[in-house]
């Protein structure tokens, strides 16, 4: 805010708008200047005067002494025109408005105003910007997405819809590289809409990207493009390797669509609930029962913690919990932690058989078995659980035996 009041005050001693600015153009800082402005009076400038300076009545008395007038004598001046359209004064903040397109830099406080609560300003900011050139609104993208969250703040960016829509493509690539997520967003919805972005580009992008909207987005995309054309070209690789579980999700589920069952057995496995749900699914729909398959898996040599996961997920209590009860005791750690999430799924969690587990080495083990074993915090004496809430004891074994007092109503020693 110290930046907006120094803009503010730079303005109001008629330095022009780029000098004030001093390279500060930012989406927030044009709201943070809309709003310094609006407070810039005599009771609040004394604090960011520099000892010497004019005095707060003077500084006051400088700021746009045209607007004092008439709406026909507007300040000619840019600076003046940018501190007119931030005015208190909504009469002021409308007549700037008639000078703002003579000024192209000021048309970030033109799509501030296009959010005012005086309707006359507001309805005349909309009319203004709606003749503006595209090019200058897609500029003012992160700048219009701010202000879309805001109850009056819908119009401008469905201008820059319209923009992006009609306009050439070459104006959404800058877009989709944004720093802003809420930019990349809109503009990788626009170009999915207009189906600008190969396959391929789409896959890449759901799989690398850790952005949920854009992840959930591309992948869609990328999967309705391979059912539309028939062609995988890599794309469905390229989904299952994705960084997340919804990416991969997406792209074990296209398995059926595309008939290659079998491939969905590898994923089985996986680190992620939702794609092992999702490869079942798939499994089951070539004619495969996954729970053998889950069965021999927790059996052999090398057990993937994700086979521990899959077999409580899907598995018979009598027939599995043995299995999974055997696994708790793996010397692999990550195993063990998703043999304790397998009974929990079948429901054969016994507190004797994991209360050793909340001293486990892990610490995902020890969370574990916590989450596991809340439904039995009651069960637990009280004075066991609190020995292990001291600073000595290691911040797992603390927090779990914290969440346990606290599910048995009891206080515990911070």
């Amino acid at each position: 805010m110290d930046e907006a009041w120094t803009t503010a005050w730079k303005l109001a001693n008629g330095v022009p708008l780029r000098e004030a600015l001093g390279g500060r153009d930012a989406a927030e800082h044009w709201l943070a200047l809309d709003l310094a402005v609006r407070r810039l009076t005599p009771d609040t400038l004394p604090m960011y005067f520099s000892r010497g300076g004019p005095s707060p009545r003077e500084g006051w008395n400088a700021l746009l002494p045209s607007f004092r007038r008439t709406r026909e004598r507007a300040a000619a001046a840019e600076s003046g025109t940018a501190l007119g359209l931030c005015h208190p004064n909504g009469h002021i903040r409308e007549a700037a408005l008639d000078r703002v397109s003579r000024y192209p830099d000021l048309l970030p406080l033109l799509v501030v105003r296009c959010t005012d609560w005086a309707a006359p300003v507001r309805e005349r900011a909309r009319a203004l910007l709606a003749e503006a050139p595209p090019a200058g609104l897609v500029a003012q993208a992160e700048l219009i997405l701010l202000l879309d969250r805001r109850e009056r703040g819908g119009f401008a960016a469905e201008q820059l819809g319209r923009a992006l829509r009609e306009g050439p493509a070459e104006a959404l690539h800058p877009l989709l590289e944004s720093a802003d997520r809420a930019t990349r967003r809109f503009a990788h919805r626009i170009a999915v809409e207009r189906g600008l972005l190969p396959p391929l580009r789409l896959a890449r992008i759901a799989a690398r990207s850790g952005d949920a909207v854009l992840q959930d987005l591309c992948a869609e995309a990328a999967v309705a493009a391979v059912r539309g054309t028939g062609h995988d070209d890599g794309v469905l690789g390229i989904l299952l390797t994705g960084r997340s579980g919804r990416v991969r999700a997406a792209g074990v589920t296209a398995l059926r669509r595309a008939g290659r069952y079998e491939e969905a057995r590898a994923h089985l496995t996986d680190r992620s609930g939702v794609v092992r749900a999702c490869a079942r699914y798939v499994v089951r729909q070539g004619g495969t029962d996954p729970l053998p398959l889950y069965r021999a898996l927790c059996t052999g040599e090398a057990v993937a913690p994700g086979a521990a996961a899959g077999l409580g997920e899907c598995g018979d209590l009598k027939e599995d919990a043995g299995t999974l009860w055997a696994l708790v005791r793996h010397p692999d750690p990550a195993v063990r932690a998703q043999a304790v999430n397998g009974l929990r799924a079948l429901d054969a969690v016994r507190r004797e058989g994991l209360t050793p587990l909340l001293d486990d080495p892990s610490s995902a083990v020890v969370r574990a078995a916590t989450r596991a074993l809340l439904p039995h915090a009651a069960e637990f004496p009280v004075e066991w659980l609190r020995e292990r809430d001291t600073p000595e004891a290691r911040r797992a074994v603390r927090v779990g035996a914290q969440r346990l007092l606290r599910a048995a109503g009891r206080p515990y020693v911070g």
